[in-house]
This record gives C-alpha cells, structure tokens and sequence, in this order.
C-alpha cells in the first residue's frame, strides 16, 4: 500500500490545483488541451527563452514559478528531464508526467538514465517516463501532447494504460462510456500500477478502473489493492498483453507444460476478482456496463427482440459464456402473454414480434413483463436505422417503452445492438441517464454480463478473497532431485497418502511383491530419471513373481534400485497436482486432468498462494474432468474430500519449502471412490541450494 505522503502526491498530480508545463510545442500543446476542457486554476508555461505561451507568460526556470506546481507536464529531452524533475522535486511540488523517451525502454544508457530520474523525484510522483500523459475529465485536467476525443464528466470509468496510442485510441470510442481518467505509465519509473489504482480508489467520482497491462512489477503489492478495490465495490478490468518469461530454467515436470506465464495472470485476476478482457472493444464494454449497473448477484438474464434470429444469437452466445437463461416465472409468463396474444410464444429468449411495434404503452406493459422476471439482467436486442438515411422514430419509441419500465421495477436493463455500428452514440448516452446500459455487440455484452456477474461471486465468495504471499527469495545453487520414493517420502510426511510399497534391489524385489500382494507396479529408481513411461521405466499390472524379475530385468539398463508397490483397485479419475517457481508470482499450485494425457488435454487450473481449501474445490469444479469426479452416468464418484486434502497436503510441504522448492509434481493422483481415499503414485521434486526433501 501506498504512504499516506505518496497518495497524497498522487492526489496533487492528478486532481491539481495549478500545472506547471515545460517543453515547445508539446507543452503548447497541453496549455491549450487544458484550457478547452475548462481547467479552473493558473496555469504556468516554463520556457528559458520564450516570452508566452498560448497567450499565457512563459516562466524561465523552476525557481521561477510563483509556488511548487502540483502538476507538471514535463517535455523536454531525457537528460533536461532529470533536471527539470530534480528542480521540481527540490522545490516541494506534487508529481510530474515526464514524456520524453530513450530511458529504460533502449537499454544500455538508458537504463542509467532512468535510475537517475528515479532518484531525481526522491518523494515526489512520477509518471513515465515514455509516457503520453494524463488526462482528468472530472476536473479538466490535461496533461497531454496531442488532441483527444473525451469531454467533461461528472464522474465515470478510470482507464491506465501501458501504451500511449492505445490510451488515445479509447479517448476516441463512441461507445457512450464515460471517461472519468486517463492515466497512461509508460516505463513505471516511479509509481506503481498499484499506487495508481489505490490513488483512484480514493476519488468517490470513479465508477470502474480499466488497465491495460503489459506487466507487473509487484503481484503481491498489486493483490493488495486489487482486493481493496474489490470490498470498496469498485470494479476491476484487465487487458492483459503479452506473457512474461518464467525464467531461463529447464523444466521437467508435467505441470510446467500447463502453468506458463499467462495462467499465473490469470490466476491473479480471479482470485482479486479482477475482469479479465481480451481486447479494447470488450474493455469499453465491460467497463460501461459496471459503470452503469455494478457487480451483478448472478448470471440469470432474459432477452426480448422482435426477432428469431436475433433470439437465437443470443441463446448460443450465452451458453458458452457460462450465462443462465431460465424459464419466465408464472407471474412474468402471464403479463406477457395477455399483452403480446395468442400468436407469440413466450419464452426465454423472447421473441416479441412486431405486432406492437410502435404502440408505447404495449410495449412499456411488454417489458414490464420481461422486468417481472427479477432476473439479473434484462436485455432488448435492438439495432437502429441509419440515422443519415433512415427515420428511428419508431426505435424511439420501443427504446422510451424499455427505459420506462427499467425505471419502474427491473434489474440489469441493457440495451444491445447486433452491430456496434447500429447504436449512436448520442442515443448510447441518452439511455446512460436513464440508467439503461448500452452495449455494442452481443457477443462483448454478454462477455460484460459474465464479467459482471464473476465480480459479484468473487464479492461475495467466503471465505474473502486474501492477498497473495509475499514471493520468497529462491535460494542459490544447484538444482538436484529427488528420487520418486524420497519425494514420496517427503511428501507423506505432510500428510499425502501414497500406495504401500518400498525401494528394492533386483534381487529382493520378487519376495517384497509377494509380501504385499499382486498386481504390483515396478519402476525404475533415479534421481536423473523424471519421466519414467517415456523411457521404459515403469510396468503395470505385474502378477506373479516372475513377472517381477522379468520387469527388474527390461529395466536393469536404467538403474540397480525399483520402486515395488501395491496398485490401486478401482479408479475414478487420474488428476495432477503441480507446484512451480516464478520470479514474480512466487509459488502457485496448478491442478488438472493428469495422467499420460496433460499435455493433451491442457484441462488445467492455476492457484496462487496461500491456499484456501474453497478455492481449491472452486478449480477442482470447473476443470472438465470434474464430472467423473462427481459421478457421470450413473459411475461412482470420486472422494473429492479425500482428493482436497491431497492438495492441502502438497500446498503445505510447498510453503514449508517455499526458498528451495524449484518445482514439484505429483502425477498422477488416483482419485479412488467416495469414502476410499486418493493415492499419489508418482511423485518429482526438485530443489535447490542445500535443502533437504
């Protein structure tokens, strides 16, 4: 969390009472961005030679100014900059946005450079450098080169972006969203994405914070706001971009094939309870439909359009997305029938027809009725006429009938447009004040829907959701690893349940499978031989005796010691359980579809530490394979509890381990049926440093 000095910067540097701008013509350029969107305080042109400045004095140097600016738009080259900022910072002023580029992002010198201007802002923010700007449409604050397509708000949705053209480029939608912030960061020299965030937090005007995100520098840090954001009630939206490297390490397990750089992404934003988009167009639209109706209680919603079609795109667009579309309730199925007669099938989705187009109080009865469903959505499919060539009278009309009866009872009243083309921006912010969401797409509705709708499960989900850990420095060395029965062993002692079995020489191995009885497995024992099935070091199934000496005797090229145990009788379900090191996320635990299938079926989920026995049972859920767990088809289920406390068992060797443990698999763990337990029949750990299993 930021200081209360460091918030308070932030707060002079986005919301100032007096700017400050330092440059040619970029500078100009702000002055006069300032001035057309009605900035209310001084605002003060630094040049050492030129005399004014869109019509305002030109000071000649910091210390020239009348007080410490609490904004500063700085565009001068990168080794002015540092000047120009260490003035500043001397001088007690609030933050600035340093604009000029060739600092960290061109490596060699400029990775010097920006150290220096880090230095240079000591306690002062600072924003970039390599950035566009910044601009506040709350308080008509812009700290920007260049045009841009906002206006004035009374309050709205705060976008940060890492990339300036992406940020004018959402500046520019007609989409109806109303811009509250535009922040854009650039190299992140200074402050933080989390320190940006929690600053935000603080303004009650900010509906929803939008991010677009290249990479993050603190997950942990980040966590920590992401859930202050999430019990406050503003929502979060993600467009991730990019992957960062797990490091230059070789990896051997089977989970490090599931759990790249963009599940440990993805595992972050489910646990903050963080919408995750996957382009602009769904980031305006996710973040209009929070702006306009918050976090949804679930995912029932209704549709009505005047059209089959239209019904049908909606019915297969929603199923995928996980959205529920139930029955209409009785009462709701009634009001709808006595208004629509005998020549429309009432259903969900609704197909309205056309025989009370243009009838104002049939069609406010009409969508009375869909609001009578109390559903947690309510949407009108409608796509307006061109209004260049085109009358929308009649759309009005139909449009004015479904504001209505939002306004008299109704959750989640949004309006969509099958193009994105075919609803206006004036009409899109014409049903913002009426509190109607308009959404341009069906698809990126209800992808907004969905989002919407996770926000309000993650808000709600107990136990809350919980910061994640603070990553532990790995310790140095070597890597080394340990053998399948050391792994075992360590990991029993945590409490995992593993088959009856021991470590054995060739000669021995014929009476030990006796004593514990057949079939048995036999496999080869070696530290350097992580995946045994590919080499020929393992055989099921053995029976007999002698079927032990001849498996000791196909595998005697590959080691001198086996692991003889007992298999398992009836199996439900072959999952994995996986732990894996990262340089930013720390440890996270990834659980899928195990076997000799992962790769294939990449049915995997990843969790971030620490581990609640909720969150696991949550992943476990949602993978594919959970309805062999659960019983399909009349098969018996699997002990999921048994299976949870499995994992629990892992988690907790991983976080006693955490400096050391390099990566960690156990695949697979045999499920066996409710009430019989789970069996973990293979297990890989790798450690480094000194540290023993």
């Amino acid at each position: 969390m930021a200081t209360v000095a460091e918030s308070k910067a932030l707060r002079r540097l986005f919301s100032p009472r007096h700017i400050a701008v330092f440059g040619g013509a970029s500078a100009h350029e702000a002055v006069r961005q300032c001035k057309a969107l009605g900035f209310e305080g001084p605002i003060w042109p630094v040049h050492p030679t030129r005399q004014e400045m869109d019509g305002l004095p030109c000071f000649a140097s910091v210390q020239d100014l009348p007080e410490a600016p609490d904004a500063s738009f700085v565009a001068v080259p990168r080794h002015a900059t540092i000047e120009v900022v260490r003035q500043l910072a001397a001088r007690g002023a609030g933050g600035a946005i340093c604009y000029a580029s060739g600092f960290a992002e061109v490596g060699g010198e400029g990775m010097a450079l920006q150290n220096e201007l880090v230095q240079a802002a000591g306690a002062m923010a600072l924003v970039g450098p390599n950035c566009y700007g910044m601009l506040n449409y709350l308080d008509g604050v812009a700290l920007w080169p260049d045009q841009h397509g906002g206006q004035r708000q009374s309050q709205g949705v705060a976008l940060i972006t890492q990339s300036g053209n992406i940020g004018l480029n959402l500046t520019m939608q007609t989409r109806g969203m109303p811009l509250a912030y535009l922040i854009t960061v650039g190299n992140k020299a200074g402050n933080s994405m989390e320190s940006l965030v929690e600053c935000l937090l603080s303004d009650p005007r900010v509906s929803v914070i939008g991010m677009h995100i290249e990479g993050l520098d603190d997950v942990a840090a980040f966590s920590r706001v992401a859930i202050k954001a999430l019990r406050q009630g503003v929502p979060l939206v993600a467009l991730k971009a990019g992957s960062s490297a797990l490091g230059a390490q070789t990896a051997m397990s089977h989970t490090s094939s599931l759990a790249g750089p963009d599940a440990l992404y993805e595992a972050l934003f489910a646990r903050c309870g963080i919408a995750r988009v996957r382009d602009p167009a769904e980031l305006i639209e996710t973040c209009k439909f929070l702006h306009v109706h918050g976090p949804l209680q679930g995912k029932r919603i209704i549709s009505a359009s005047c059209s089959g079609g239209e019904a049908s795109l909606v019915a297969d667009l929603a199923q995928p997305r996980g959205l529920e579309m139930p029955p209409i309730p009785p009462a709701a199925d009634a009001r709808l029938r006595a208004v629509l007669g005998d020549k429309v099938n009432v259903a969900n989705p609704l197909d309205y027809h056309t025989y009370i187009w243009g009838d104002l109080a049939a069609q406010t009865e009409c969508f009375a009725g869909l609001m009578d469903c109390q559903f947690d959505a309510h949407l009108l499919v409608l796509d307006y006429p061109r209004l260049d060539r085109c009358s929308a009278e009649s759309w009005s009309t139909t449009v004015g009938a479904f504001a209505a009866a939002a306004r008299a009872g109704g959750r989640g009243a949004t309006v969509v447009a099958s193009l994105p083309e075919d609803l206006p921006e004036s009409h899109a912010l014409a049903l913002i004040a009426q509190g109607v969401a308009p959404m341009h797409g069906i698809a990126h509705c209800l992808d907004a829907i969905a989002h919407a709708a996770g926000i309000g499960a993650a808000r709600a989900a107990q136990p809350p959701a919980q910061p994640l850990a603070t990553v532990a420095a790995a310790n140095n060395g070597p890597i080394r690893t340990l053998t399948e029965v050391q792994g075992k062993a360590a990991l029993a002692a945590y409490g995992l349940s593993v088959p009856r079995g021991a470590q054995v020489g060739a000669q021995e191995a014929p009476a030990f499978a006796d004593s514990i009885g057949y079939p048995v497995v036999v496999k080869a024992v070696a530290a350097d031989l992580a995946h045994k099935t590919e080499a020929g070091g393992v055989q099921l199934q053995v029976r007999d005796a002698q079927g032990v000496r001849e498996a000791v005797a196909r595998m005697a090229h590959l080691s001198d010691q086996f692991l003889v145990e007992q298999m398992a009788g009836q199996v439900v379900a072959e999952i994995i359980v996986g732990v894996q090191r990262d340089a930013q996320f720390g440890l996270s635990l990834t659980l899928g579809a195990g076997g000799i299938l992962v790769e294939l079926l990449q049915d995997a989920r990843t969790l971030l530490f620490p581990l609640e026995r909720a969150q696991v049972e949550a992943a476990l859920a949602s993978l594919k394979v959970w309805p062999l767990l659960a019983g399909f088809r009349g098969r018996a289920a699997g002990d999921v509890p048994a299976l949870v406390d499995a994992v629990m068992a892992i988690a907790a060797y991983a976080q006693a381990h955490a400096e050391a443990l390099h990566e960690l698999d156990v695949n697979p763990v045999l499920v066996l049926p409710a009430g019989q337990g789970v069996l973990a029949v293979d297990a890989l750990i790798r450690l480094t440093g000194e540290a023993h299993g």
